[in-house]
Protein backbone atom coordinates (compact mmCIF):
# COMPACT_ATOMS: atom_id res chain seq x y z
CA UNK A 1 0.00 0.00 0.00
CA UNK A 2 1.26 3.33 -1.25
CA UNK A 3 0.24 5.43 1.50
CA UNK A 4 0.93 2.68 4.25
CA UNK A 5 0.39 3.66 7.87
CA UNK A 6 3.28 0.64 8.84
CA UNK A 7 5.48 2.69 6.21
CA UNK A 8 4.57 6.25 7.84
CA UNK A 9 5.56 5.16 11.19
CA UNK A 10 8.82 3.72 10.84
CA UNK A 11 9.99 6.69 8.78
CA UNK A 12 8.78 9.07 11.69
CA UNK A 13 10.29 7.11 14.16
CA UNK A 14 13.73 6.86 12.12
CA UNK A 15 13.88 10.98 11.19
CA UNK A 16 12.77 10.98 14.83
CA UNK A 17 16.11 9.10 16.06
CA UNK A 18 18.28 10.39 13.20
CA UNK A 19 17.10 13.74 14.49
CA UNK A 20 18.27 12.98 17.79
CA UNK A 21 21.24 11.88 16.99
CA UNK A 22 22.16 14.87 15.05
CA UNK A 23 20.96 17.02 18.08
CA UNK A 24 23.29 15.09 20.41
CA UNK A 25 26.38 15.93 18.04
CA UNK A 26 25.68 19.66 17.50
CA UNK A 27 25.41 19.83 21.20
CA UNK A 28 28.62 18.15 22.18
CA UNK A 29 30.14 20.14 20.00
CA UNK A 30 28.65 23.51 21.07
CA UNK A 31 28.04 22.40 24.91
CA UNK A 32 30.93 19.37 25.66
CA UNK A 33 34.52 21.38 25.49
CA UNK A 34 32.87 24.82 27.98
CA UNK A 35 31.33 21.78 30.39
CA UNK A 36 34.77 20.35 30.67
CA UNK A 37 36.63 23.61 31.08
CA UNK A 38 34.16 24.37 33.59
CA UNK A 39 34.65 21.19 35.95
CA UNK A 40 38.22 21.55 36.08
CA UNK A 41 38.22 25.19 37.23
CA UNK A 42 35.90 23.56 39.77
CA UNK A 43 38.03 21.23 40.54
CA UNK A 44 41.07 24.23 41.26
CA UNK A 45 38.59 26.17 43.57
CA UNK A 46 37.99 22.94 45.12
CA UNK A 47 41.78 22.37 46.35
CA UNK A 48 42.03 26.39 46.87
CA UNK A 49 38.80 26.33 49.25
CA UNK A 50 40.54 22.86 51.06
CA UNK A 51 44.45 24.71 51.20
CA UNK A 52 42.43 27.93 52.91
CA UNK A 53 40.91 25.49 54.93
CA UNK A 54 43.82 23.87 56.20
CA UNK A 55 45.49 27.62 56.86
CA UNK A 56 42.72 28.28 59.23
CA UNK A 57 42.65 24.77 60.99
CA UNK A 58 46.81 25.53 61.27
CA UNK A 59 47.49 22.10 59.44
CA UNK A 60 48.90 23.15 56.08
CA UNK A 61 52.61 21.26 56.99
CA UNK A 62 50.84 18.32 58.58
CA UNK A 63 51.29 14.88 56.78
CA UNK A 64 47.41 14.05 56.86
CA UNK A 65 46.90 17.22 54.81
CA UNK A 66 50.34 15.97 52.19
CA UNK A 67 48.06 12.77 51.93
CA UNK A 68 45.27 14.75 51.43
CA UNK A 69 46.75 16.92 48.65
CA UNK A 70 48.01 13.61 47.04
CA UNK A 71 44.39 12.18 46.90
CA UNK A 72 43.43 15.15 45.32
CA UNK A 73 46.53 15.23 42.60
CA UNK A 74 45.30 11.47 41.65
CA UNK A 75 41.35 12.26 41.77
CA UNK A 76 41.74 15.41 39.39
CA UNK A 77 45.10 15.06 38.04
CA UNK A 78 46.05 18.35 39.98
CA UNK A 79 50.14 19.42 40.59
CA UNK A 80 50.46 22.38 42.51
CA UNK A 81 53.03 24.02 45.44
CA UNK A 82 52.37 26.12 48.66
CA UNK A 83 54.69 28.73 49.62
CA UNK A 84 55.71 30.99 52.86
CA UNK A 85 56.67 34.55 52.75
CA UNK A 86 59.82 33.61 53.41
CA UNK A 87 59.88 31.24 50.29
CA UNK A 88 60.30 28.11 51.94
CA UNK A 89 58.12 25.36 50.47
CA UNK A 90 55.35 23.88 53.35
CA UNK A 91 53.30 21.73 51.16
CA UNK A 92 53.76 20.69 47.10
CA UNK A 93 51.53 17.71 45.31
CA UNK A 94 52.65 15.95 42.00
CA UNK A 95 55.45 15.98 40.21
CA UNK A 96 57.94 18.70 39.11
CA UNK A 97 58.22 19.95 42.42
CA UNK A 98 61.30 22.60 41.02
CA UNK A 99 59.18 23.71 38.24
CA UNK A 100 56.15 24.39 39.80
CA UNK A 101 58.54 27.07 42.35
CA UNK A 102 59.43 28.61 39.27
CA UNK A 103 56.14 28.86 38.06
CA UNK A 104 54.92 30.10 40.95
CA UNK A 105 56.74 33.37 41.17
CA UNK A 106 56.30 33.66 37.23
CA UNK A 107 52.99 33.96 37.26
CA UNK A 108 52.33 36.16 40.26
CA UNK A 109 54.91 38.48 39.04
CA UNK A 110 55.33 38.38 35.19
CA UNK A 111 52.32 38.01 32.65
CA UNK A 112 52.58 35.81 30.12
CA UNK A 113 51.12 35.93 26.62
CA UNK A 114 49.12 34.27 25.03
CA UNK A 115 46.71 33.32 27.92
CA UNK A 116 43.05 33.26 28.91
CA UNK A 117 41.83 34.65 32.33
CA UNK A 118 38.66 32.83 33.34
CA UNK A 119 38.17 34.39 36.70
CA UNK A 120 40.40 36.77 38.76
CA UNK A 121 39.74 37.83 42.46
CA UNK A 122 41.88 39.77 44.70
CA UNK A 123 43.42 36.82 46.14
CA UNK A 124 44.06 34.36 43.37
CA UNK A 125 43.61 34.22 39.57
CA UNK A 126 42.28 31.25 36.96
CA UNK A 127 43.89 31.38 33.77
CA UNK A 128 44.35 28.97 30.73
CA UNK A 129 48.13 29.42 29.24
CA UNK A 130 49.72 27.12 26.39
CA UNK A 131 52.99 25.75 26.88
CA UNK A 132 54.64 25.92 23.29
CA UNK A 133 56.97 23.32 24.26
CA UNK A 134 54.88 20.77 24.86
CA UNK A 135 51.69 22.45 23.27
CA UNK A 136 50.21 21.38 25.87
CA UNK A 137 47.43 23.05 27.28
CA UNK A 138 47.35 23.90 31.24
CA UNK A 139 44.19 25.59 33.78
CA UNK A 140 46.25 27.04 36.29
CA UNK A 141 45.31 29.01 39.59
CA UNK A 142 47.91 31.89 41.59
CA UNK A 143 47.61 33.66 44.41
CA UNK A 144 48.02 34.14 48.16
CA UNK A 145 45.81 32.02 51.09
CA UNK A 146 44.57 33.82 53.68
CA UNK A 147 47.67 32.85 55.93
CA UNK A 148 50.02 34.96 53.54
CA UNK A 149 51.36 32.09 51.63
CA UNK A 150 51.58 32.06 47.82
CA UNK A 151 50.36 28.64 45.88
CA UNK A 152 50.17 27.44 42.52
CA UNK A 153 48.25 25.19 41.44
CA UNK A 154 47.50 23.73 37.53
CA UNK A 155 45.65 21.08 35.69
CA UNK A 156 46.20 20.05 32.37
CA UNK A 157 43.63 20.20 29.83
CA UNK A 158 43.69 17.04 27.45
CA UNK A 159 42.58 17.86 23.42
CA UNK A 160 39.68 18.67 24.11
CA UNK A 161 38.73 19.15 20.39
CA UNK A 162 39.96 15.79 19.44
CA UNK A 163 38.14 13.73 22.50
CA UNK A 164 34.97 16.09 21.43
CA UNK A 165 35.47 14.27 17.48
CA UNK A 166 36.05 11.08 19.07
CA UNK A 167 32.83 11.12 21.42
CA UNK A 168 31.00 12.16 18.47
CA UNK A 169 32.18 9.40 16.13
CA UNK A 170 31.45 6.76 18.42
CA UNK A 171 27.84 8.30 19.36
CA UNK A 172 27.37 7.89 15.52
CA UNK A 173 28.43 4.50 15.15
CA UNK A 174 26.34 3.80 18.44
CA UNK A 175 23.35 5.99 17.09
CA UNK A 176 23.23 4.57 13.61
CA UNK A 177 23.51 0.94 14.98
CA UNK A 178 20.74 1.39 17.60
CA UNK A 179 19.11 3.05 14.43
CA UNK A 180 19.25 -0.16 12.70
CA UNK A 181 18.18 -2.09 15.56
CA UNK A 182 14.66 0.27 16.42
CA UNK A 183 14.03 0.10 12.54
CA UNK A 184 13.41 -3.27 12.62
CA UNK A 185 11.54 -3.42 16.34
CA UNK A 186 9.53 -0.55 14.86
CA UNK A 187 8.74 -2.26 11.61
CA UNK A 188 7.41 -5.13 13.41
CA UNK A 189 5.90 -3.34 16.06
CA UNK A 190 4.23 -1.21 13.36
CA UNK A 191 3.42 -4.64 11.59
CA UNK A 192 1.72 -6.07 14.62
CA UNK A 193 -0.20 -2.65 15.08
CA UNK A 194 -1.54 -2.03 11.05
CA UNK A 195 -2.42 -5.98 11.35
CA UNK A 196 -5.75 -5.46 13.17
CA UNK A 197 -6.05 -2.87 11.52
CA UNK A 198 -5.81 -4.16 7.29
CA UNK A 199 -8.21 -6.58 9.49
CA UNK A 200 -11.37 -4.13 10.33
CA UNK A 201 -10.47 -2.35 6.70
CA UNK A 202 -11.46 -6.24 5.46
CA UNK A 203 -14.54 -6.57 7.70
CA UNK A 204 -16.18 -3.20 6.27
CA UNK A 205 -15.30 -3.97 2.83
CA UNK A 206 -17.59 -7.11 3.43
CA UNK A 207 -20.13 -4.99 4.88
CA UNK A 208 -20.49 -2.69 2.26
CA UNK A 209 -21.18 -5.85 0.12
CA UNK A 210 -23.42 -6.43 2.93
CA UNK A 211 -21.69 -9.48 3.92
CA UNK A 212 -22.18 -9.15 8.31
CA UNK A 213 -20.46 -12.32 8.95
CA UNK A 214 -17.10 -11.64 9.28
CA UNK A 215 -16.92 -10.09 13.69
CA UNK A 216 -13.52 -8.86 14.52
CA UNK A 217 -11.78 -11.25 16.97
CA UNK A 218 -9.00 -9.21 18.58
CA UNK A 219 -8.32 -9.74 22.40
CA UNK A 220 -6.33 -6.85 22.85
CA UNK A 221 -7.60 -3.51 25.06
CA UNK A 222 -6.44 -1.17 23.19
CA UNK A 223 -7.80 2.02 21.15
CA UNK A 224 -8.07 -0.94 18.13
CA UNK A 225 -10.03 -3.27 20.30
CA UNK A 226 -12.33 -1.06 20.88
CA UNK A 227 -12.44 0.36 17.69
CA UNK A 228 -13.24 -3.23 16.45
CA UNK A 229 -16.01 -3.85 18.89
CA UNK A 230 -17.87 -0.90 17.50
CA UNK A 231 -17.63 -2.36 13.86
CA UNK A 232 -19.16 -5.60 15.45
CA UNK A 233 -22.30 -3.40 17.11
CA UNK A 234 -22.25 -1.47 13.82
CA UNK A 235 -22.62 -4.99 11.96
CA UNK A 236 -24.85 -6.02 14.33
CA UNK A 237 -26.85 -2.95 14.19
CA UNK A 238 -27.06 -2.82 10.40
CA UNK A 239 -28.02 -6.16 10.01
CA UNK A 240 -30.94 -6.05 12.46
CA UNK A 241 -31.93 -3.00 10.42
CA UNK A 242 -31.47 -4.65 6.86
CA UNK A 243 -33.62 -7.19 8.53
CA UNK A 244 -36.40 -4.99 9.70
CA UNK A 245 -36.46 -3.15 6.42
CA UNK A 246 -36.94 -6.82 4.32
CA UNK A 247 -39.76 -7.41 6.94
CA UNK A 248 -41.33 -4.45 5.55
CA UNK A 249 -44.17 -6.26 3.55
CA UNK A 250 -45.57 -7.91 6.32
CA UNK A 251 -46.51 -4.39 8.16
CA UNK A 252 -50.03 -4.45 6.50
CA UNK A 253 -50.57 -7.75 8.37
CA UNK A 254 -49.02 -6.59 11.32
CA UNK A 255 -51.11 -3.46 11.72
CA UNK A 256 -54.18 -5.63 11.16
CA UNK A 257 -53.09 -7.91 13.48
CA UNK A 258 -52.70 -4.90 16.16
CA UNK A 259 -56.32 -3.93 15.41
CA UNK A 260 -57.75 -7.43 16.23
CA UNK A 261 -55.98 -6.82 18.98
CA UNK A 262 -57.42 -3.55 19.87
CA UNK A 263 -60.52 -4.50 19.02
CA UNK A 264 -59.88 -7.61 21.66
CA UNK A 265 -58.45 -5.00 24.31
CA UNK A 266 -61.69 -3.26 23.43
CA UNK A 267 -64.32 -6.49 23.98
CA UNK A 268 -62.06 -6.90 27.54
CA UNK A 269 -62.42 -3.50 28.73
CA UNK A 270 -66.30 -3.76 28.08
CA UNK A 271 -66.09 -6.78 29.91
CA UNK A 272 -64.26 -5.92 32.47
CA UNK A 273 -66.63 -3.31 33.25
CA UNK A 274 -69.56 -4.95 33.18
CA UNK A 275 -68.50 -7.73 35.30
CA UNK A 276 -67.90 -5.02 37.58
CA UNK A 277 -71.00 -3.47 37.49
CA UNK A 278 -72.96 -6.78 37.34
CA UNK A 279 -72.83 -7.11 41.14
CA UNK A 280 -74.01 -3.89 42.08
CA UNK A 281 -76.79 -3.99 39.35
CA UNK A 282 -77.90 -6.89 40.52
CA UNK A 283 -77.95 -6.34 44.26
CA UNK A 284 -79.97 -2.88 42.96
CA UNK A 285 -82.51 -4.58 40.91
CA UNK A 286 -83.23 -7.58 44.06
CA UNK A 287 -83.22 -5.26 47.11
CA UNK A 288 -85.74 -2.54 44.59
CA UNK A 289 -87.64 -5.39 43.62
CA UNK A 290 -88.03 -6.64 47.32
CA UNK A 291 -89.17 -3.21 48.62
CA UNK A 292 -91.27 -3.48 45.34
CA UNK A 293 -93.28 -6.62 46.20
CA UNK A 294 -93.13 -5.38 50.14
CA UNK A 295 -90.73 -8.46 51.28
CA UNK A 296 -90.63 -7.11 54.57
CA UNK A 297 -92.98 -4.74 55.96
CA UNK A 298 -91.17 -3.74 58.83
CA UNK A 299 -89.05 -0.12 58.78
CA UNK A 300 -85.93 -1.37 59.93
CA UNK A 301 -85.98 -3.85 56.85
CA UNK A 302 -87.03 -1.40 54.44
CA UNK A 303 -84.25 0.92 55.64
CA UNK A 304 -81.88 -1.78 55.13
CA UNK A 305 -82.62 -2.42 51.46
CA UNK A 306 -82.57 1.47 51.10
CA UNK A 307 -79.02 1.83 52.57
CA UNK A 308 -78.11 -1.57 49.89
CA UNK A 309 -79.51 -0.03 47.09
CA UNK A 310 -77.66 3.20 48.12
CA UNK A 311 -74.10 1.93 48.92
CA UNK A 312 -74.17 -0.22 45.68
CA UNK A 313 -75.33 3.17 43.37
CA UNK A 314 -72.34 5.05 45.18
CA UNK A 315 -69.64 2.28 44.27
CA UNK A 316 -71.15 2.26 40.98
CA UNK A 317 -71.21 5.86 40.61
CA UNK A 318 -67.32 6.13 42.11
CA UNK A 319 -66.36 3.56 39.62
CA UNK A 320 -68.08 5.34 36.36
CA UNK A 321 -66.17 8.34 37.47
CA UNK A 322 -63.09 6.74 37.69
CA UNK A 323 -63.18 5.03 34.31
CA UNK A 324 -64.26 8.61 33.01
CA UNK A 325 -61.52 10.06 34.47
CA UNK A 326 -58.96 7.03 33.53
CA UNK A 327 -60.29 7.18 30.03
CA UNK A 328 -59.55 11.19 30.05
CA UNK A 329 -56.16 10.64 30.92
CA UNK A 330 -55.02 7.98 28.72
CA UNK A 331 -56.75 9.84 25.51
CA UNK A 332 -54.95 12.64 26.58
CA UNK A 333 -58.09 14.92 26.40
CA UNK A 334 -57.53 16.44 30.29
CA UNK A 335 -55.06 18.88 30.00
CA UNK A 336 -52.27 19.00 33.08
CA UNK A 337 -52.66 22.90 34.73
CA UNK A 338 -48.66 23.14 36.02
CA UNK A 339 -48.38 25.34 38.87
CA UNK A 340 -46.64 26.26 42.14
CA UNK A 341 -47.86 24.96 45.44
CA UNK A 342 -46.74 23.71 48.93
CA UNK A 343 -46.93 19.85 48.95
CA UNK A 344 -46.64 19.84 52.54
CA UNK A 345 -49.40 21.70 53.02
CA UNK A 346 -51.66 19.47 50.53
CA UNK A 347 -51.10 16.82 51.87
CA UNK A 348 -51.21 17.57 55.91
CA UNK A 349 -55.08 19.14 54.81
CA UNK A 350 -55.89 15.85 53.23
CA UNK A 351 -55.26 13.74 56.50
CA UNK A 352 -57.33 16.56 58.53
CA UNK A 353 -59.85 15.64 56.14
CA UNK A 354 -59.68 11.66 56.64
CA UNK A 355 -59.00 11.73 60.05
CA UNK A 356 -62.11 10.15 61.15
CA UNK A 357 -62.39 7.62 58.88
CA UNK A 358 -58.69 6.47 60.21
CA UNK A 359 -60.42 7.65 63.93
CA UNK A 360 -62.95 4.59 62.75
CA UNK A 361 -60.70 1.98 61.33
CA UNK A 362 -58.03 1.91 64.33
CA UNK A 363 -55.37 3.22 62.29
CA UNK A 364 -52.08 5.57 63.45
CA UNK A 365 -51.23 7.65 60.94
CA UNK A 366 -47.91 9.14 61.72
CA UNK A 367 -46.29 12.23 59.53
CA UNK A 368 -43.34 14.17 60.86
CA UNK A 369 -43.59 18.12 60.95
CA UNK A 370 -42.26 19.70 57.96
CA UNK A 371 -40.79 22.86 56.59
CA UNK A 372 -43.49 23.85 53.46
CA UNK A 373 -42.31 22.20 50.33
CA UNK A 374 -43.11 23.94 46.95
CA UNK A 375 -43.12 21.97 42.99
CA UNK A 376 -44.69 22.22 40.12
CA UNK A 377 -47.34 19.69 39.43
CA UNK A 378 -50.89 19.79 38.60
CA UNK A 379 -52.26 20.39 42.38
CA UNK A 380 -55.87 18.58 42.04
CA UNK A 381 -53.89 15.90 40.47
CA UNK A 382 -51.09 15.70 42.78
CA UNK A 383 -54.16 15.03 45.41
CA UNK A 384 -55.73 12.43 43.81
CA UNK A 385 -52.76 10.53 43.35
CA UNK A 386 -51.90 11.09 47.06
CA UNK A 387 -55.49 10.21 47.81
CA UNK A 388 -55.48 7.00 45.78
CA UNK A 389 -52.03 5.84 47.66
CA UNK A 390 -53.70 7.01 51.31
CA UNK A 391 -56.98 5.40 50.59
CA UNK A 392 -55.28 1.86 49.11
CA UNK A 393 -53.21 2.31 52.41
CA UNK A 394 -56.41 2.11 54.72
CA UNK A 395 -58.06 -0.41 53.09
CA UNK A 396 -55.02 -2.79 53.44
CA UNK A 397 -53.57 -1.62 56.91
CA UNK A 398 -53.44 -4.37 58.86
CA UNK A 399 -50.94 -5.94 62.29
CA UNK A 400 -50.13 -2.20 64.05
CA UNK A 401 -52.78 -0.61 62.28
CA UNK A 402 -49.79 2.03 61.41
CA UNK A 403 -50.07 4.15 58.05
CA UNK A 404 -46.55 6.49 58.10
CA UNK A 405 -46.68 9.48 55.57
CA UNK A 406 -42.81 10.76 55.13
CA UNK A 407 -41.14 13.34 52.40
CA UNK A 408 -37.63 13.17 51.22
CA UNK A 409 -36.22 16.36 49.19
CA UNK A 410 -32.91 15.21 47.13
CA UNK A 411 -31.58 17.01 43.50
CA UNK A 412 -34.57 18.96 43.10
CA UNK A 413 -36.79 16.18 43.91
CA UNK A 414 -39.47 15.54 46.76
CA UNK A 415 -40.35 12.16 47.54
CA UNK A 416 -43.91 11.71 49.27
CA UNK A 417 -44.13 7.80 50.55
CA UNK A 418 -46.95 6.07 51.97
CA UNK A 419 -46.23 3.25 54.38
CA UNK A 420 -48.95 0.57 55.95
CA UNK A 421 -48.35 -1.91 57.88
CA UNK A 422 -49.77 -5.17 56.62
CA UNK A 423 -49.29 -8.28 54.15
CA UNK A 424 -46.88 -7.22 51.72
CA UNK A 425 -47.64 -7.72 48.19
CA UNK A 426 -46.83 -11.45 46.52
CA UNK A 427 -44.05 -10.72 44.41
CA UNK A 428 -45.67 -11.65 41.00
CA UNK A 429 -48.59 -9.21 41.58
CA UNK A 430 -45.86 -6.12 41.68
CA UNK A 431 -46.03 -5.52 38.43
CA UNK A 432 -49.47 -6.20 37.73
CA UNK A 433 -51.26 -3.40 39.89
CA UNK A 434 -50.80 -0.84 37.57
CA UNK A 435 -53.40 -2.29 35.29
CA UNK A 436 -56.83 -1.85 35.07
CA UNK A 437 -59.24 -3.99 36.65
CA UNK A 438 -56.31 -5.93 38.27
CA UNK A 439 -56.91 -7.07 41.94
CA UNK A 440 -54.87 -8.37 44.20
CA UNK A 441 -57.07 -9.81 46.59
CA UNK A 442 -60.46 -9.62 44.73
CA UNK A 443 -62.26 -10.88 48.11
CA UNK A 444 -61.11 -8.10 50.16
CA UNK A 445 -60.93 -5.40 47.36
CA UNK A 446 -64.49 -6.11 47.16
CA UNK A 447 -65.14 -6.05 50.95
CA UNK A 448 -64.69 -2.09 50.72
CA UNK A 449 -65.64 -1.29 47.30
CA UNK A 450 -62.62 -1.39 45.15
CA UNK A 451 -62.79 -1.24 41.76
CA UNK A 452 -59.08 -1.75 40.39
CA UNK A 453 -58.73 1.18 38.29
CA UNK A 454 -57.50 3.46 41.12
CA UNK A 455 -53.15 2.74 41.08
CA UNK A 456 -54.11 2.67 36.88
CA UNK A 457 -55.39 6.49 37.59
CA UNK A 458 -52.27 7.15 39.41
CA UNK A 459 -50.11 5.49 36.62
CA UNK A 460 -51.76 7.51 33.79
CA UNK A 461 -51.64 11.23 36.22
CA UNK A 462 -47.32 10.75 36.48
CA UNK A 463 -46.97 9.97 33.02
CA UNK A 464 -49.13 12.75 32.06
CA UNK A 465 -46.24 14.77 34.51
CA UNK A 466 -43.34 12.70 33.17
CA UNK A 467 -42.59 11.91 37.07
CA UNK A 468 -41.86 8.06 38.62
CA UNK A 469 -43.59 6.54 40.75
CA UNK A 470 -43.20 3.12 42.49
CA UNK A 471 -44.35 0.65 45.25
CA UNK A 472 -41.22 -1.22 47.40
CA UNK A 473 -42.16 -4.25 49.72
CA UNK A 474 -41.31 -4.81 53.31
CA UNK A 475 -41.37 -7.44 56.04
CA UNK A 476 -44.22 -5.86 57.80
CA UNK A 477 -45.84 -3.85 55.07
CA UNK A 478 -46.30 -2.06 51.50
CA UNK A 479 -44.86 1.55 50.53
CA UNK A 480 -45.84 3.47 47.29
CA UNK A 481 -44.47 6.50 46.30
CA UNK A 482 -44.01 8.77 44.00
CA UNK A 483 -41.84 11.89 42.97
CA UNK A 484 -42.41 15.67 42.43
CA UNK A 485 -40.02 18.90 40.81
CA UNK A 486 -38.74 21.20 43.40
CA UNK A 487 -38.72 24.89 43.25
CA UNK A 488 -37.55 25.81 46.26
CA UNK A 489 -38.87 27.56 49.38
CA UNK A 490 -41.20 30.74 50.46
Amino acid sequence: MKHSIKRQVAFIFIGLMAGTLLICVLINNSLLPRYYEDKREKALMDTYEIMNMAVREGRLSSEDFSIELEKISGRYNIMGVVQDMNGYVVGTFGNDMELLKGLLWDRLYMPIENSEILNADVSYTVQKVSDGKTRTEYMEMVGWLVGGQAFYIRTPLENITESVSIANRFLIYVGLAGIAFSSIVIWLVSNKITKPILELAEISERMTRLDFEAKYAGDSKNEIALLGDNINILSKTLEETIRELKTANNELEKDIEKKNRIDEMRKEFLSNVSHELKTPIALIQGYAEGLHEGINDDAKSREFYCDVIIDEAAKMNQMVKKLLTLNQLEFGNDVVNMERFDVVMLICNYLQTVHILTKQNGISVRMEKYEPIYVWADEFKTEEVFANYFTNAVNHCDKDKIIDVSIKCYNNKVRIQVFNTGIPIPPDCLKHIWEKFYKVDKARTREYGGSGVGLSIVKAIMDSMNQKYGVENYENGVCFWFELETVGKE
